[in-house]
C-alpha cells in the first residue's frame, strides 16, 4: 500500500491543478445537489419496531390529525412517531399575575379574546378550548391551548406567526406571562456558530506552535474546511429521500473538521520533516503520504468502521448519524492523500522549517524523549497510576442513567425551556410527559366500552399519577354523547399525568405499572392496549440499544482487531489498544455523568438542568471513541513498528519512536479537543453532551493511554510485542504500513540520503 499512495502523492503534487480543480468540482456537486434537496432537517428522533412508535402510528391512523402532537410533551425531540413533514403543533402557555384565578375573576376571557384572531389564520387548522380540554391549571392559575397548524414548521408564514406574536404581546401587557413553545417557535440548531468559529481558531493556534509558519498552519485548516464543505453539503443532498436531523449535520461536521485538521497535520509534519532533511519537495510530498498517509488510512479505516457499526442497532436516524459521520471522515482521507500533497506543491520550498521552527521541534523533541524515558523505565509503577487514575474518574458511570432530551434541559432563554417551566409550575412537572394509554378494539368495536372502563378504573390505582383524563373514543360510543352519523368508535386514548417529569425514575415506575396491569383489560375485553410518550419511548429506546450493543461492540471490535493485526502484524498490540480504549469510554462515561447528571461544574459546561444521559449516547460514543482512539494508536505505535522493522531494539523503538510521535500526537489531541470542546457551548441539548465525552475521552485517551500507558506496556512486553504466529504471518496480508518497499525502492536508485528510516512517522 505505500508504493501505491505514493505515486498518489506524488502524482497529486506534480499535477496540483488537476486534482485542485477536481476537488472544487467535487465541492460544487455536492453543493448543488444540497440546494436542490431542499435541505429539509427535522429534529424529531424516530424509533420505529418499539411499542411507543407503534402505539403512536395507530393513534395517528386512527385519530388523525387529531393525534398530532399527543404524547409528546413540551418541545425537545419527540421519541417516536412524528416527522418533519406533517402539521406542525405548539403550546401557548398562559400564567396569570399572582394570586388571580382565571376563572374566578374572569381573566380567562381576556385570554381568549386574544386567542382569537389566531385560530382566523388560514394555516391555522384549530385552537383548543381549555374549558373543553381541561388545560386550565387546578389552581386557577395557568392555562394552555393548543395550536394545531395545517402546514409543516418550516412553512407556517411570517404572518401567521405575527398574528401568534401579536397575542402574546397583548397578553404580556396585560399582566400576563406567556410562552409558546413547540413547531415553528422550537429554535433550529446553528451548525457553525461562535463558538464552533472559536474551535477552528484554536486548532490554528495550535499548528502555528507546532509548524512555527502561518502558510504551514492554514493549510490542514483549509484542507479539513474543504473536505468539512463536501461532507455536509454531500449529506444534505440526501434530505430529500432521507430523514436527516440537525443532530446528524453536526456530529458529521464535528468530526469531519476534527480529524481533517488531524490527518493533514500528520501528513505535513512527515512532509517538512523530510523537507528539512534535504529531500526534493515532490520526492518528499509522495513519501509523506506512502509512509504517514498509510497510517491515516488505516486510522480513518477504523474510524469509519465504528461509525458504519451503529446501523447494526437498528435504529434509523442512529445509522444515518454513523454513515453521515463515516462519509465525512472518509472524505476526510482522502483529501489528506491528495489534495493536500497538491497543495504542498503549490508551496514548494516555502514549507521547509526556518531556523526557529526546527529549534522549537528539536527541543519538543527532547522534551518527550524524556517523558518517554521515565514511563518506559518505571512502566510498573506507570500502570497502576494511570489504571487508578481513570478507575476514579469512571465511578460515576456506576450511576448513570439514560433518557431522552426533552424542553426542560434547554437554556432558560428558549422558547421550548420557558413554556416548560410555566407548565410545571401550574400544572406540576408530569404535565410536560404525559402518558397516553391507547385501547386499539378494531377487530371487535364493541368491546371499546368495557376496555375504557376498566382501564380507567385501573389506572387510578396506579401510583404516582397525578390525573388520569376521561377516554375519548375515535367516535360514537354507546352512552356517551356523538353528533348524529358518526360512525362507531375503535379506538380510544386516556392520558395519564403522572407526578414526576419525563425523565424522572418515578415516571418510568408508572409506565412499567400501566404495562403490568394492562394484560387483565386485554384479557377481559379482546381489546389491545399500548403505551406511548416521551417516558415510554425512553424505556423502549434504552432497552432496544441496549439489545443491539452486544452485537455492535462484537462486529466493531472485531474489524478494528483485524485492522490493527494486518497493519501492524502483532497480536498483543490490537489487544492492548483495545483495554486502553476499555479504560477511556469507561473515564468518558463517569466524567459526562457527573457534569451532565450531577450537575458538577455545570455552570462552567453551560448545563441548564442535570438530567439522565441520550439514551443513544453510549453507543454513539463507544463507536466514535473507539475510532479516533485507534488513531492514536496508529499515528504512535506504527512510528515503533517502523524502527523496529528497521533494525531497532524494542526498547529502543518504543522509545524513539515515541520521541518522535508524541509531539504530533499531543498537538493532533489538543485539536481534536479545542474543536469538540467548542461544540460543548452550543447550546443544543443532544449535542453538547456528546461533544464533552468525545473531548473529555480524546483528552484521557491521548495524554493517560496512548502517551503513557501504552509506552509503558509497550517496554514491559518487548519483543513479544511484535510477536505473530507464522502461519498467521503467511496468512495476512501484506500492506507495508512502515513503507518498507519505498526503502527498497529508495535504495534501488542508489539515494542513500532518502534512507526511509530517517523520517520520522508522520510527525
Amino acid at each position: 500500500m505505500a508504493s501505491f499512495l505514493y505515486r498518489v502523492g506524488h502524482f497529486s503534487f506534480t499535477r496540483r491543478w488537476t486534482v485542485l480543480i477536481a476537488w472544487l468540482l467535487v465541492l460544487a456537486a455536492a453543493g448543488a445537489g444540497a440546494v436542490a434537496s431542499g435541505m429539509k432537517m427535522t429534529e424529531e428522533l424516530t424509533i420505529p419496531g418499539v411499542e411507543s412508535a407503534t402505539a403512536q402510528t395507530i393513534l395517528e391512523e386512527r385519530f388523525g390529525d387529531a393525534a398530532s402532537g399527543v404524547g409528546a410533551g413540551t418541545g425537545g425531540q419527540a421519541a417516536a412517531g412524528a416527522e418533519a413533514e406533517k402539521p406542525a403543533s405548539s403550546k401557548f402557555v398562559v400564567q396569570a399575575p399572582e394570586g388571580t384565578n382565571l376563572i374566578e375573576d374572569g381573566s380567562l376571557e381576556t385570554v381568549l379574546g386574544a386567542l382569537a384572531p389566531i385560530s382566523e389564520e388560514s394555516q391555522v387548522e384549530s385552537v383548543s378550548d381549555p374549558m373543553t380540554t381541561g388545560t386550565i391549571a387546578p389552581d386557577g392559575g395557568a392555562v394552555y391551548v393548543d395550536i394545531q397548524f395545517t402546514v409543516p414548521a418550516d412553512d407556517v408564514s411570517d404572518a401567521t406567526l405575527d398574528t401568534i406574536a401579536s397575542a402574546e404581546s397583548t397578553l404580556s401587557d396585560d399582566g400576563f406571562t406567556v410562552a409558546v413553545a413547540g413547531g415553528p417557535f422550537t429554535e433550529p440548531l446553528e451548525l457553525l456558530g461562535p463558538t464552533e468559529l472559536v474551535g477552528v481558531v484554536v486548532a490554528l493556534l495550535v499548528l502555528l506552535v507546532t509548524f512555527g509558519s502561518l502558510l504551514a498552519a492554514g493549510m490542514p485548516i483549509l484542507t479539513a474546511l474543504l473536505g468539512v464543505g463536501i461532507g455536509v453539503a454531500g449529506v444534505l443532498s440526501l434530505s430529500a429521500v432521507v430523514t436527516i436531523s440537525s443532530a446528524t449535520l453536526t456530529l458529521a461536521l464535528m468530526l469531519g473538521l476534527a480529524v481533517g485538521i488531524d490527518y493533514a497535520l500528520f501528513l505535513l509534519s512527515r512532509h517538512r520533516q523530510q523537507l528539512a532533511e534535504g529531500i526534493p519537495p515532490a520526492e518528499s510530498a509522495g513519501r509523506a503520504v506512502g509512509t504517514a498517509g498509510s497510517a491515516v488510512v488505516f486510522a480513518g479505516l477504523t474510524v469509519v468502521i465504528a461509525l458504519a457499526g451503529l446501523s447494526v442497532t437498528g435504529i434509523p436516524f442512529l445509522a444515518t448519524m454513523g454513515l453521515a459521520a463515516a462519509a465525512t471522515v472518509a472524505i476526510a482521507v482522502l483529501i489528506a492523500t491528495t489534495l493536500l500533497p497538491a497543495i504542498m506543491g503549490f508551496a514548494g520550498d516555502r514549507l521547509i522549517p526556518k531556523g526557529r521552527a526546527a529549534a522549537r521541534a528539536q527541543r519538543s523533541t527532547k522534551a518527550e524523549n524524556r517523558w518517554g524515558t521515565f514511563v518506559t523505565t518505571h512502566p510498573v509503577w506507570t500502570l497502576l497510576v494511570g489504571v487508578l487514575l481513570l478507575g476514579t474518574v469512571a465511578l460515576p458511570a456506576t450511576s448513570m442513567r439514560l433518557g431522552l432530551p426533552d424542553a426542560g434541559q434547554e437554556q432558560a432563554t428558549s422558547h421550548d425551556r420557558q413554556a416548560y417551566d410555566l407548565l410545571a409550575e401550574g400544572f406540576g412537572p408530569g404535565i410536560n410527559g404525559p402518558l397516553v394509554v391507547l385501547l386499539d378494539a378494531e377487530s371487535d368495536p364493541d368491546a371499546l366500552p368495557a376496555a375504557m372502563a376498566q382501564m380507567s378504573a385501573a389506572l387510578e390505582g396506579v401510583a404516582n399519577v397525578a390525573a388520569v383524563a376521561p377516554a375519548i373514543p375515535n367516535g360514537a360510543v354507546e352512552g356517551m354523547e356523538a353528533a348524529p352519523g358518526t360512525p362507531q368508535a375503535d379506538a380510544a386514548i386516556i392520558t395519564v399525568i403522572p407526578t414526576t417529569g419525563p425523565n424522572a425514575e418515578e415516571t418510568a415506575e408508572v409506565v412499567h405499572d400501566i404495562r403490568d396491569l394492562r394484560g387483565a383489560v386485554e384479557e377481559a375485553t379482546g381489546a389491545d392496549v399500548w403505551v406511548t410518550g416521551a417516558a415510554a419511548a425512553n424505556i423502549d429506546v434504552t432497552e432496544k440499544l441496549a439489545d443491539a450493543l452486544p452485537l455492535f461492540l462484537a462486529i466493531v471490535v472485531g474489524l478494528a482487531i483485524i485492522l490493527l493485526l494486518v497493519a501492524f502484524r502483532s497480536l498483543l498490540v490490537p489487544v492492548t489498544a483495545v483495554l486502553g480504549f476499555l479504560l477511556t469510554v469507561a473515564a468518558a462515561f463517569g466524567a459526562t455523568t457527573a457534569v451532565y447528571q450531577w450537575g458538577w461544574l455545570a455552570d462552567v459546561f453551560s448545563v441548564a438542568t442535570p438530567a439522565p444521559l441520550l439514551s443513544f449516547m453510549p453507543v454513539l460514543l463507544v463507536g466514535v471513541l473507539f475510532g479516533l482512539a485507534m488513531d492514536y494508536q496508529v499515528f504512535l505505535v506504527s512510528r515503533m513498528r517502523e524502527d523496529f522493522t528497521h533494525g531497532a531494539g524494542a526498547m529502543q523503538a518504543v522509545r524513539s519512536g515515541y520521541a518522535h510521535g508524541a509531539r504530533v500526537v499531543l498537538a493532533a489531541a489538543l485539536i481534536m479537543i479545542a474543536v469538540f470542546a467548542s461544540f460543548v457551548f452550543s447550546g443544543n441539548t443532544t449535542i453538547g453532551p456528546i461533544a464533552f465525552a468525545l473531548g473529555f475521552g480524546i483528552a484521557v485517551d491521548a495524554l493517560v493511554v496512548r502517551m503513557t500507558m501504552i509506552p509503558a506496556v509497550m517496554a514491559l512486553l518487548g519483543k513479544s510485542a511484535w510477536w505473530l504466529p507464522r502461519w498467521l504471518d503467511k496468512a495476512l496480508p501484506n500492506v507495508d504500513i512502515e513503507g518498507a518497499s519505498l526503502e527498497a525502492r529508495t535504495e534501488t536508485h542508489h539515494e542513500p540520503k532518502h534512507e526511509a528510516h530517517t523520517g520520522a512517522h508522520a510527525k
